[in-house]
């Protein structure tokens, strides 16, 4: 259609002069328009916009090539830092077999005269392992170190996959807020939810101690972010009795965290603060557990009262739940065809004992919450020690 269209213009225009001496040129002085754009088509800022560069913007040129990886070194800013060197096997074993499929991401420096990586840290490790001397690039010339839009890419590659962990991530959101980006930036940066980015940042509060033990997999990251609440203090002596074995399941532990917490703001509240006692010193304690207990040792003995009439009538009740256990282990025993046959004539039939049941579970499910919550707070009561703030700078 062009070539159509440029033989007509010339044909309805014969007879004028200026034109036809003007036609010969214009391909000429456009030859170098068309070809400008094939030569440098990633350096318009040169020519066309010459402003910018005086505004103190780099011209940023990304072109397509093989390098030597002896010439690539890995980004000291990398957010992950732990490699799978099963994985690493893996993947070298897959570019010995076919080769690189996907080109890793590198800056240039022109004053070093090497390249930096931005993205594919794990396949230039890995082509390492192979023996390959060369690998494809995706090379990118005028971004500096430390540029924030790197490390937001290079984070948004990195961030959620299996192999990076909890800590890595926290760190390398914490880059990003250092950069100045703000939570709701890092969040859609990287394709998480704000909540996520900030109780990542929260891991950072952890004591060293606590931070080691999640990195190393001794502590689970959701467990660890309740954790991360309490005093440096308490975190290391909650990590002691966990490392230990002293919770049956990670509820338990979380339920002590929390009662410790709600313990730390009650005592700080009232112008104190405790640290958790190691079982030594909490077995040692004058009168027990049960003296340590919420009530036992800052009531009126009006008070004092009430709470051992009210615990007598509650343990009371529950000991009868023995009962219930009772009838329940009699139903579990029994024939379903012969429950079918004796309560299909009753009313409500099978179907109305079952939601009996099920409503009795469901409480069972909160109660069984309930007093979990209740053992955590007795237990921290009880391995706590109070600090007065006066008394100990007096002592001091």
């Amino acid at each position: 259609m062009t070539a159509t269209t440029t033989e007509t213009s010339t044909a309805t225009e014969p007879k004028k002069a200026a034109p036809r001496k003007a036609a010969p040129k214009k391909p000429a002085a456009k030859a170098p328009a068309r070809k400008a754009p094939a030569k440098k088509a990633v350096e318009p800022a040169k020519g066309s916009k010459p402003s910018e560069k005086a505004a103190g913007e780099t011209a940023v040129r990304t072109v397509l090539k093989t390098i030597p990886i002896d010439r690539i070194d890995a980004d000291p800013d990398q957010p992950r830092k732990h490699f799978d060197p099963a994985k690493l096997s893996e993947l070298a074993g897959s570019l010995k077999r076919i080769g690189q499929q996907q080109p890793v991401s590198v800056r240039y420096d022109t004053g070093t005269k090497r390249y930096t990586l931005i993205m594919g840290e794990r396949r230039w490790r890995a082509a390492k392992i192979a023996g390959l001397t060369e690998l494809d690039a995706v090379v990118q010339h005028g971004i500096k170190q430390g540029d924030r839009t790197i490390r937001m890419k290079a984070v948004a590659e990195n961030v959620g996959r299996a192999d990076m962990t909890a800590m890595e991530e926290a760190n390398a959101f914490q880059q990003l807020a250092d950069d100045g980006y703000t939570i709701d930036e890092v969040a859609e940066g990287t394709g998480k939810s704000a909540a996520y980015v900030g109780w990542r940042l929260d891991l950072l509060k952890l004591c060293p101690t606590a931070q080691e033990a999640m990195s190393k997999g001794h502590l689970p990251p959701a467990l660890a972010w309740y954790v991360s609440k309490l005093s440096t203090d308490n975190q290391a002596r909650f990590l002691a009795k966990y490392l230990r074995g002293a919770f049956a399941t990670t509820r338990d532990a979380e339920a002590f965290v929390n009662a410790c917490r709600a313990e730390e703001d009650r005592r700080a509240s009232q112008g104190s603060f405790f640290v958790l006692a190691d079982e030594a010193t909490a077995a040692a304690t004058p009168g027990g557990m049960q003296d340590l207990l919420p009530g036992a040792h800052d009531v009126t003995d009006e008070e004092r009262e009430r709470l051992n009439a009210d615990r007598t009538r509650l343990t009371k009740r529950v000991d009868k739940l023995s009962t219930a256990g009772e009838i329940l282990a009699e139903l579990v025993a029994a024939d379903p065809e012969e429950l079918a046959v004796l309560l299909a004539g009753v009313g409500g039939g099978v179907g109305g004992y079952r939601q009996r049941i099920e409503h009795l579970r469901d409480l069972t499910t909160k109660a069984i919450k309930n007093l979990r919550d209740a053992q955590a707070v007795a237990a921290v009561r009880a391995g706590a020690i109070e600090i007065n703030p006066q008394a100990a700078a007096d002592a001091a």
